[in-house]
C-alpha cells in the first residue's frame, strides 16, 4: 500500500514533530509511506477567504503531487476535508482538472480516520502515563464525522484515560481567518472552551487539527495555566507526547 503523507503548512512550520509522528504510525502499520518533498499548503486560506484563482492553483498543484499514491493522509481534518470536498467545486465539470480532482478525493483521509477505518490497526506502538479530554475538531467532526476515530484509537494506549470534557464539540474559536477577522468574538469563544478543558482537570486536551491545539493553547497560557499540555493525537498515538516540551 503505497501512501502519501500530507504534512500540511501548519504543522511543517510549527510543530513538525506531528509529521513524523504520523510517518512513525502509518510504517508501523505496515505502510509503505512517500512524503513528497514540493508539497505546499492544500489552499484551504485562501480559498476561505475568496481568492479562487490561487486555492485553484494550489489545488492543481496538490493534485498533480499526490494523484498517484493509493492513498493520500493527512494529520489534520480540515485539510484533508480541502482536497475532498472543495477541490472538485473550483474546476469546471467535464474538465480534465475536475476529473483528476475528483479521482483524488475519496483516496484521502484524516489520519484517525485511516487507522481507524482503512487500516483498522489493532495496536498503537505510544504509552502516556495520565489523563487527557479531547477537542474535537469542528472540520472533522462536522464534514469528515471523525468523533469515534480518535477515542477508539487513544483507548489502545497503555496508560492513558480519557475524560470527556463538557462541550466537547463546540468550537474553540479558531477558525482560520476567522481568529484574525472577529479577534474578541474568537477570543471570548477561547475562554469558554478552555474553561471546559481546565475543568475536566486532566493533564492534557489531545486534539486532531493543530490551528486549534496553538489556538487552545495560546490562549490557556494567557489564562495562567502553564501545566496542562496540549497535544496533536498523533503524538500521544506514536508515543512521542509522553514528556518534554509543548
Amino acid at each position: 500500500m503505497r501512501v502519501a503523507l500530507f504534512v500540511t503548512c501548519l504543522v511543517d512550520l510549527m510543530r513538525p514533530r506531528i509529521g513524523f509522528a504520523a510517518l512513525d504510525l502509518l510504517e508501523a502499520a505496515g505502510c509503505e509511506v512517500t512524503v513528497p518533498a514540493a508539497q505546499t499548503c492544500c489552499g484551504q486560506p485562501a480559498f476561505n477567504s475568496g481568492d479562487r484563482a490561487l486555492a485553484t492553483q494550489l489545488a492543481q498543484k496538490t493534485i498533480a503531487e499526490f494523484e498517484g499514491f493509493d492513498y493520500v493522509v493527512a494529520p489534520s481534518g480540515s485539510c484533508a476535508d480541502q482536497v475532498r470536498s472543495e477541490y472538485p467545486g473550483l474546476f469546471a465539470e467535464g474538465s480534465e482538472w475536475r476529473r483528476r480532482a475528483e479521482a483524488l478525493a475519496p483516496k484521502v483521509f484524516e489520519l484517525t480516520d485511516f487507522l481507524a477505518n482503512v487500516l483498522k490497526v489493532e495496536a498503537v506502538p505510544g504509552r502516556f502515563d495520565g489523563s487527557v479530554t479531547y477537542h474535537d475538531s469542528c472540520t472533522g467532526l462536522r464534514s469528515l464525522k471523525i468523533k469515534s476515530q480518535p477515542r477508539d484509537l487513544l483507548a489502545k494506549v497503555p496508560g492513558l484515560t480519557l475524560s470527556e470534557m463538557e462541550a466537547c464539540e463546540e468550537c474553540c474559536g479558531f477558525g482560520g481567518t476567522f481568529s484574525i477577522k472577529y479577534g474578541d468574538v474568537s477570543a471570548a469563544i477561547g475562554e469558554r472552551k478552555c474553561n471546559n478543558i481546565r475543568a475536566a482537570g486532566t493533564d492534557a486536551v489531545v486534539g486532531g487539527d493543530l490551528g486549534c491545539l496553538l489556538h487552545i493553547e495560546g490562549k490557556l497560557r494567557r489564562m495562567g495555566d502553564e501545566t496542562t499540555r496540549v497535544l496533536h493525537v498523533a503524538e500521544v498515538l506514536a508515543g512521542t507526547g509522553n514528556g518534554g516540551e509543548n
